[in-house]
């Protein structure tokens, strides 16, 4: 089906009232839909899609942002951003998104095409998403959102079009591993993306491991915590390998944004350590380098 059959006319309609843009584009089904819609409605001459490179983003993320931009033929490039030099941001309280998204949109402004969109749909309105306050304090419109679409619509427009990322699991940015009030640097990052990473390779493809110090506390879906007890010493060894001393299942299972329980709802939306993507260019926001010391500057550009 040609893709611009299967896109809801609202969502037409929007794209086309917001003219030139620039997606924040994470690799995720949200941004890889909106990037593909909007590459269609538009063209590749008015629509740049941005990844933003830092230590947050698993490099596994960058690798799948820079295949799908291929696969798809996207006008795709990459900005640096510099969050880990903010004391703000490696302090990780509540509003640790507030500043990643502030310094993505100063990265994004001046390279961008027309109006910054992030990927944000209806269902990520509510919860703790100080990410959402910021882009919005820097211009940047949520085409979902103003057409009404909740995540299962972008997932049933991305199946209907067989995209790859249609059933793909939400892929926050790393630092959402860390509970509030633990400070993100690059060491801690390392081992959340080594261990997760590791967990992946087992089979568990919606997994996270979260920090607690030199405790890794892994989550997967319940229906699968059977499967991780049989393979609990593949699990240890894994996770011990990136640098943890101590290794437990969460038996309640994976549940979206589980660090943000005990935050109030501030209606400005979810990050946090709410583990779903964000349409930040880095879903989440997306996103995705050398796990402890940094990637180099990608920057290419398609189209």
């Amino acid at each position: 089906m040609p893709v611009r059959d299967a896109l809801p006319q609202r969502l037409v309609d929007v794209l086309t009232d917001i003219g030139p843009m620039t997606v924040a584009y994470s690799g995720g089904v949200d941004s890889t839909l909106l990037a593909i819609a909007a590459t269609t409605v538009l063209g590749a001459e008015h629509t740049l899609s941005v990844t933003a490179v830092s230590p947050s983003l698993a490099a596994d993320d960058f690798d799948r942002c820079a295949r799908l931009a291929a696969d798809h033929d996207l006008n795709w490039r990459t900005v640096d951003t510099d969050e880990m030099a903010d004391d703000r941001y490696q302090a990780n309280d509540t509003d640790r998104c507030y500043w990643c998204k502030t310094h993505l949109m100063e990265a994004l402004l001046p390279v961008a095409v027309g109006t910054v969109v992030l990927g944000v749909n209806v269902d990520d309105l509510g919860d703790h998403r100080p990410g959402q306050r910021a882009a919005r304090e820097h211009g940047a419109r949520f085409p979902f959102v103003e057409a009404g679409m909740t995540k299962d619509d972008v997932r049933d427009v991305s199946r209907t079009l067989g995209l790859s990322t249609a059933d793909q699991p939400a892929s926050p940015c790393l630092s959402s591993r860390l509970p509030y009030g633990t400070p993100v640097t690059l060491g801690r990052l390392s081992q959340v993306e080594l261990a997760e990473r590791a967990l992946r390779r087992l089979g568990f493809d919606e997994v996270r491991v979260r920090h607690h110090d030199r405790l890794g506390l892994v989550e997967v879906p319940a229906a699968r915590i059977a499967q991780a007890a049989d393979l609990h010493d593949r699990i240890t060894e894994a996770v011990r390998g990136a640098g943890f001393d101590f290794v437990a299942l969460d038996l309640e299972g994976f549940h979206s944004g589980k660090l943000n329980r005990g935050l109030s709802a501030t209606g400005s939306g979810v990050e946090g350590n709410g583990d779903r993507p964000t349409g930040s260019g880095v879903e989440g926001n997306g996103e995705e380098r050398a796990v402890s010391e940094g990637h180099p500057t990608r920057t290419t550009t398609r189209g």
